[in-house]
């Protein structure tokens, strides 16, 4: 079972647009993906709530809440054919639960904006991810091998031919991580989440751009398939 933290302490960055159409994607080629949010604004979970009937099945954990009726273990538990996990992260995390995001996962995707902030910003959390996989033996040794999780940066929100975004892509060319793809900032996305789908759901013409600029980053993680590190399964990254 292989997990996909999308992951950056800075809020506002795309987080759950990410994972939300991530699990979305996945569900609609057959697979069935468990989309856990610790977010606790819990918009994910909105987004699973109004989820349409006919629309391809998604194992959906409020990770965010403990509830009362239930033991924590109980409430993670995975049903068996889920052969992915999507997990939608909160900003503002504490230095313990980073290092229990970065330990249970087995591939990281930081989202960042173009812009000045967010650049500032994301760099200092790439450093701090950095150190915590030294803090780890074997987790980050050589990037993209079998000995340990995996990251990648992506773009989003983008607009093509602007200097932020070329400010952007030369700040990502400089650090010691894959840049898979960009997403452009469309309202398709806004779209899509009221509607409780994702981009690859919506066969409007106008969308396959936006739906081509997500092959890079399924290719990387398919790529990755045989080499992720498996986590023990129904494991909780915040509490383990």
């Amino acid at each position: 079972m292989q997990k996909i933290m999308v992951l950056n302490a800075k809020g506002g960055c795309g987080k759950t647009t990410i994972s939300t159409n991530l699990a979305a994607c996945y569900a609609s080629r057959g697979s069935y993906p468990a989309l856990l949010d610790y977010d606790s604004q819990g918009s994910a979970s909105n987004w699973l709530n109004i989820r349409p009937e006919h629309a391809a099945p998604i194992h959906g954990i409020a990770a965010h809440r403990q509830k009362l009726t239930v033991t924590r273990s109980w409430q993670m538990r995975m049903p068996p054919k889920v052969d992915r996990v999507i997990i939608d992260t909160p900003a503002a995390v504490n230095n313990q639960e980073l290092t229990n995001y970065v330990r249970q996962s087995d591939i990281i995707l930081i989202p960042v904006l173009p812009s000045p902030i967010d650049i500032h910003a994301t760099t200092d959390f790439i450093k701090e991810i950095l150190v915590i996989g030294k803090m780890r033996s074997d987790t980050f040794h050589g990037i993209g091998t079998a000995n340990g999780t995996r990251i990648a940066v992506v773009a989003n929100r983008v607009k093509e031919n602007t200097n932020v975004y070329h400010t952007l892509q030369a700040f990502l060319a400089s650090i010691n991580l894959p840049f898979i793809t960009g997403f452009r900032d469309s309202q398709y996305y806004v779209h899509a989440f009221v509607e409780g789908v994702g981009i690859h759901e919506i066969r409007d013409t106008r969308t396959q751009y936006l739906r081509q600029q997500w092959l890079p980053l399924l290719d990387w993680i398919d790529n990755a398939d045989s080499l992720y590190h498996n986590a023990p399964v129904g494991a909780d990254p915040v509490r383990s």
